[in-house]
């Protein structure tokens, strides 16, 4: 067993938002959320993807169809996503963790489970006098125990972020087996919930009931879940799956006047693409073997933009007619590819929100992967510019100012956790300076910051429509 390294107090944070931009099962098998996950055997560890996922099911709640009605009457639920199965770290569907003890078949992990029941209660006239119920960022322990004949794991989960206030125990068997480019693996689990779990999205304060919704408290509660995961290896590196979840609802939930469902059911199709990995120092797949071990730093300080997106990377640049903002940050990136066409970069950034007079000031965490392609001199072959775009996820510590007021506006939500887009364009400073000195690998130019909802489809980024812009000067260096 290796011995891990102590995680220094402010530095938790940072790991917590790293584990939350996680949503896509590689390997192994794991108990929470199964129908969110993808197995994809043969993949090896240290390697980083994307994927996206689209998934439909049942509300257990009166009147509310769908998973994706909850809020806005889809019918589904869009989900972006990153993979990654690291020597301590990964990351597995709607789950995330660190590996404590992995031996002789048996493993044992600390665990984070995004938990997505939630009911907002304003959109239906039914739920009017009822309180919101919260999605949860569950922590605990997984334990495994693999052989030919399968894998069995238990789980004990309890909430992170005082929401529901409650455990979880999910007992699971799963077997796998391969035939060719496919993987297929059938599940069963028995789960416990507490009375406080079950309290929370099921049971009817005083305060809430009226005459046809009666005061309801509810206590603990077991229930079984059955299903599968498959996958299809399209190419090396493109996989599609699909995934179903079928679960008999324990009584004390089934009783609840809140829910007029006895079982649901969900299901999720989708695709993910690895880009590169993290470990290989193999230089077969690499054009130039001296770059497998690099890896870049950037500082970047600039102002939050007026425009969208799709408009300030045309050249509409002007500060926000909304607030006068900054943004400050630090970003770490790992070479993951040397491709022909372009590089991938895995990249973690650490930015501060400077919000003037709107608000006190916070930190927000990006994970991302970008791909850099380079513009050369017809003359000469020389490095003239370098372009980039990185997809990921962000989480910040307070809601930005900027998105608070126009999602105000709108009259939607606002959510710490989104989607993060980042549009890059910079020249090397050799070019300027010749090439001897500390800037022969430096890089000076533009970055354009971008949250965002995608168009509130996205549940699990709490069905924001919205976003912000930060537009950056920046220098990078590469060692």
């Amino acid at each position: 067993m290796d011995t891990l390294p102590a995680i220094p107090r402010p530095h938790i944070a940072l790991l917590t938002a790293v584990l939350l931009s996680a949503f896509l099962a590689v390997t192994g098998a794991h108990a929470g959320n199964p129908v969110t996950e993808i197995h994809a055997e043969g993949i090896r560890k240290g390697t980083v993807g994307l994927g996206m996922g689209w998934r439909w099911g049942d509300s257990p709640y009166r009147g509310i169809q769908d998973i994706g009605s909850i809020v806005n009457d889809n019918e589904y639920d869009l989900m972006p996503f990153y993979y990654y199965e690291g020597k301590f770290l990964f990351a597995r569907g709607s789950s995330a963790g660190v590996h404590l003890l992995d031996r002789n078949g048996f493993r044992l992990d600390a665990i984070l489970d995004y938990r997505f029941d939630r009911l907002e209660a304003d959109k239906r006239d039914f739920f009017r006098t009822v309180e919101d119920r919260e999605q949860s960022l569950d922590g605990g322990l997984e334990a495994g125990y693999a052989g030919d004949w399968g894998e069995v794991s238990l789980s004990w989960v309890t909430d992170t972020i005082d929401k529901h206030n409650g455990e979880e125990l999910d007992f699971s068997y799963r077997y796998t087996w391969n035939s060719g480019k496919w993987t297929f693996s059938p599940f069963a689990s028995y789960l416990y919930q507490d009375s406080d779990l079950v309290s929370y999205y099921y049971g009817v304060s005083d305060s809430e009931s009226r005459e046809d919704l009666p005061a309801y408290s509810p206590g603990s509660t077991t229930f079984w879940r059955a299903g599968f995961n498959a996958s299809y290896a399209w190419s090396k590196r493109m996989r599609v799956f699909a995934n179903f979840s079928y679960d008999r609802l324990g009584d004390e939930v089934v009783d609840s006047p809140l829910v007029d469902e006895d079982y649901i059911h969900s299901a999720m199709v989708g695709f993910a693409y690895g880009f590169g990995n993290v470990f290989d120092e193999d230089t077969a797949s690499r054009r130039d073997p001296e770059r497998s071990g690099e890896w870049s730093w950037r500082v970047n300080y600039g102002y939050t933009a007026e425009e969208t997106f799709h408009k300030v990377h045309r050249g509409y640049v002007r500060k926000s007619d909304d607030v006068d903002t900054n943004l400050v940050g630090f970003t770490l990136g790992k070479l993951l590819l040397d491709g022909r066409r372009a590089d991938f970069w895995g990249k973690v950034s650490l930015n501060r929100r400077l919000e003037g007079d709107e608000q006190d000031d916070f930190f927000e965490i990006n994970a991302y992967v970008m791909a850099m392609g380079t513009g050369y001199s017809p003359w000469t072959n020389r490095e003239l510019f370098r372009y980039g775009f990185g997809y990921g996820f962000s989480y910040a510590d307070k809601v930005p100012a900027v998105e608070q007021i126009k999602q105000a506006k709108r009259g939607e939500n606002t959510s710490h956790f989104l989607n993060y887009l980042e549009a890059q364009v910079d020249f090397p400073l050799r070019n300027l300076f010749g090439d001897e000195g500390w800037w022969q690998d430096c890089y000076a130019g533009l970055t354009l910051v971008h949250r965002s909802g995608i168009f509130g489809q996205v549940d699990i980024l709490g069905n924001v429509s919205g976003g912000s812009d930060v537009l950056t000067g920046h220098m990078e260096c590469k060692r």
